[in-house]
């Protein structure tokens, strides 16, 4: 693992485990096996579930995220301190290695998404919980259209805890390996000496909060359509006419099924929502309501065509029948749901980072 041929590089530095993803190449998608780069982490390596998918041996590709679930549970429930630092970007399993950590530090170059839905997927890696704890209906909106987040938002929003400017995060590493201690106080000290306050851009969407929680706290995925195309009647905006593009543009069974996903979470533990989650995967695995997620990653992510066939291809094509089968516990007496291991008290800390 130490390799530089490993995944996952793992350097001993005085009181710090750390932990480097490191798969530059594929801007760190995590793998079975799990960098260097510019980003931290653009998600699951989905193009290689969808092979195992298409040979027939979706409960491969089912293990995967079994495997990760798990992790983002163990970090969620770790007994001494992680920092993440997500210097570029932080996309979907990214989000899942670092956001249910206790610390996470952006720079002006983090760029957060959890843009399943526009591949036929939905926000998984427990995102049911982190993101319907966004305030208001940020959560909805970030969940739904797969809408990126700067570093400065992400602060602003909660996912992150501190914002450091890149330039200075060697100094930042290198006085966070001299902390002999495990106690959070001291380690927000040591990351506090070195944050900045940024400032939101003028074009933020946390600036568009108004809309949003308007819009996203609708119903429904219908509801919050017709909200947001009452808004651009009213007065007509470019950045609400793109919403509704980039939403109309997604699988309408993605938003339906995300949509709920989010409001349940609202209401669970954060092993609550991986375990719902998982049973929700195993369902997009089997692709027996939908074969969406194989479609999305072929017209986004191999043909590359941007032209995905989504079926059913309309929202009203859905029925509620079919959405509460993406919830209900999988029809394999061979198959199991997830379960999660004893809260985590490992005897080592972790900056997860580049």
């Amino acid at each position: 693992m130490g390799s530089e041929e490993g995944q996952v590089l793992v350097e001993e530095k005085q009181y710090v485990r750390n932990l480097v993803l490191n798969r530059p190449r594929q801007l760190n998608a995590l793998s079975f096996q799990m960098g260097k780069g510019r980003a931290f982490c653009a998600g699951g390596d989905v193009a290689a579930v969808v092979r195992d998918i298409n040979e027939g041996k979706w409960k491969l590709g089912a293990e995967f995220f079994r495997k990760e679930f798990t992790l983002n549970y163990l970090i969620a429930t770790y007994s001494k301190p992680q920092v993440s630092i997500l210097n570029g970007i932080v996309m979907g399993g990214g989000a899942g290695a670092s956001i249910h950590g206790r610390f996470r530090v952006v720079t002006e170059t983090s760029v957060f998404a959890m843009p399943e839905t526009a591949l036929g997927l939905f926000p998984d890696v427990g995102a049911s919980y982190f993101l319907s704890r966004l305030p208001g209906f940020l959560g909805e909106y970030c969940g739904l259209t797969g809408s990126r987040l700067d570093g400065a938002e992400m602060l602003a929003s909660g996912l992150a805890t501190h914002f450091v400017p890149s330039t200075r995060l060697s100094l930042l590493e290198e006085e966070l390996y001299k902390v002999d201690s495990g106690d959070p106080v001291i380690i927000s000290e040591v990351i506090g000496k070195y944050s900045q306050e940024p400032h939101l851009k003028d074009k933020s969407a946390f600036l568009r909060r108004d809309v949003i929680d308007k819009c996203f706290s609708q119903r429904t995925v219908e509801d919050i359509l017709s909200a947001l195309e009452r808004e651009v009647i009213k007065k007509p905006d470019d950045w609400i006419s793109a919403t509704i593009q980039t939403l109309r543009k997604a699988s309408p069974m993605s938003l339906k099924i995300s949509l709920r996903s989010i409001r349940e979470g609202r209401l669970q533990g954060v092993g609550q929502c991986l375990v719902r989650e998982f049973r929700m995967v195993c369902h997009v695995m089997q692709g027996q309501v939908s074969k969406d997620f194989v479609e999305g990653c072929r017209a986004l992510l191999l043909d590359k065509d941007k032209n995905p066939k989504w079926k059913p291809s309309k929202l009203e094509l859905i029925s509620d029948d079919m959405v509460n089968q993406y919830f209900s516990k999988v029809d394999d007496e061979e198959w199991e749901d997830l379960k999660l291991p004893a809260r985590s008290n490992l005897p080592v800390s972790a900056i997860a980072k580049l």
